[in-house]
């Protein structure tokens, strides 16, 4: 990677296994910013004094470090990035409006997509599960038609080029995975979200995320070794 526009020194606090991590690290690399990566291996049971120290209302990953300020909350970073760097390629879209439809389909998939992949994952009986494999369903077929919208029938959310909402979404194709291998349902289906299947094989084969993606058996063994699954 380059050097980055300022002199600054730049490091993201992360672990290997965390979604939203992989936000900072794909903005970090679509902008050829130079950092240090200072991996977590812990999170879960011990945290580092820097990691508390640089983040101490919520104590997790990502947090990144310019200089001697720290920037927190994933979508944060990524936003931050972008305007702190503003080299090309630009990651939120530059007119206004796609930039609140960026923001607005970013914050669905934290508040929305998320929440139900915790409910399916958290479930506790068969009637639980299914309602909530529903209430996933549901958000991504409503992701899909974004999809659809949003990327004017090229190959990401952001048209062309990979971009913040990309980036954003991105992050629930390792949960998703880890879901369906515990549920047996398929929740990403060539019948209900087609654009979606083509667009996640795009985004995990991108220059920007592939080095840094876990795989989805990766994703599934750190998910068996937390909960205890065999």
């Amino acid at each position: 990677m380059a050097q980055n526009d300022q002199n600054e020194t730049v490091k993201l606090i992360g672990t290997w296994s965390s979604p939203f991590a992989l936000r900072a690290r794909v903005a970090l690399h679509l902008k050829s910013v130079k950092y240090e990566y200072l991996d977590e291996p812990d999170v879960l049971n011990a945290k580092s004094e820097l990691l508390i120290k640089s983040n101490p209302i919520h104590k997790k990953v990502p947090v990144l470090i310019h200089g001697d300020v720290s920037i927190c909350e994933s979508l944060n970073i990524v936003q931050y990035v972008d305007e702190a760097w503003p080299s090309v390629p630009s990651i939120l879209p530059s007119h206004p409006y796609d930039r609140a439809n960026a923001r607005f389909w970013a914050q669905y998939v934290d508040d929305k997509v998320f929440a139900s992949l915790d409910a399916v994952g958290g479930a506790k009986d068969d009637e639980g599960r299914m309602a909530a494999a529903g209430k996933l369903m549901e958000c991504l077929a409503t992701l899909e038609e974004a999809f659809q919208k949003s990327s004017k029938g090229l190959g990401f959310f952001g048209g062309e080029n990979l971009g913040f909402l990309d980036i954003a979404c991105g992050t629930i194709l390792g949960p998703v995975s880890v879901i369906e291998a515990f549920s047996g349902v398929k929740f990403l289906r060539q019948e209900t979200t087609p654009g979606l299947i083509q667009w996640a094989e795009k985004f995990k084969a991108h220059e920007a995320v592939k080095p840094y993606m876990p795989t989805a058996e990766e994703f599934l063994a750190f998910a068996k070794k937390k909960f205890g699954v065999e």
